[in-house]
């Protein structure tokens, strides 16, 4: 008899990790630099943060004048090779918006024949949307995907508009502001390892016996982070900044 006759095989449902980044003129230079080079450190790490619990699959929707997907399908975190991305053209971030809803569908990006568990997205940004984003937004509210997913936004300098982030979040305190080229590096990192670890596991009860949601799981090991590390929230003073 063999060593697995008898057993049934564990059968992982799948979990994506969404990035979707705002890479229009403004981001040019040293923002568009980090972000590369921070997502694709964090990669390795991702492979790893799904657990024993889920598959974790990779998607990036780079937007500027327009938007695109880096590959045409997620991918395992594994096997994710990050393509270096250019910052140029305008912030579309409503198409942006209307494109992320068409794959929030088990007919699209989350097809799986095991199943699919809520996404996370995280977005990042570093100013006004040129477009009718709201349309955009509008539509995702829709998504039944979206209403469940694990949400963050990440503001990039002081221009980042961050009401318009909120309205894609659903809450302000699912929206970072990272002041800094340090704290950009040390944001993606800690957020994209931390919602995939979230993401993953099933959801505990409060102390009270109240079930909290995944984006409320998420939101508190945001506070948590921030208490632990308080460079995250630091206003250079030293010329260490974007420009």
């Amino acid at each position: 008899m063999g060593l697995h006759d008898g057993k049934e095989e564990i059968v992982k449902r799948q979990m994506v990790l969404f990035f979707i980044i705002d890479t229009s003129g403004s981001m040019f230079g040293k923002k568009i630099s980090i972000v590369n080079q921070a997502i694709r450190d964090v990669l390795p790490e991702l492979s790893k943060a799904g657990g024993s619990d889920v598959n974790l699959k990779v998607a990036c929707l780079k937007f500027s004048s327009g938007c695109e997907w880096m590959y045409p399908s997620p991918i395992a975190a594994e096997s994710f090779v990050w393509q270096e991305v250019q910052a140029d053209g305008v912030t579309d971030l409503g198409a942006a918006c209307e494109e992320l809803s068409k794959k929030l569908s088990k007919k699209e990006f989350l097809a799986a024949p095991s199943g699919s568990v809520a996404p996370v997205l995280f977005l990042m940004s570093d100013g006004d949307p040129t477009d009718d984003y709201k349309t955009g937004v509008d539509k995702l509210k829709n998504n039944n995907w979206f209403k469940y997913a694990i949400k963050v936004a990440l503001a990039i300098g002081d221009d980042a508009n961050k009401d318009v982030l909120k309205e894609f979040t659903g809450n302000i305190e699912a929206v970072i502001t990272s002041h800094t080229p340090e704290s950009l590096r040390k944001w993606i990192r800690k957020v994209s390892v931390t919602s995939s670890q979230v993401g993953s596991k099933s959801q505990p009860a409060s102390d009270s016996g109240e079930i909290k949601t995944k984006q409320e799981q998420m939101i508190d090991q945001i506070k948590d982070i921030e208490q632990s590390d308080p460079d995250l929230n630091q206003v250079s003073t030293n010329g260490d900044d974007f420009e």
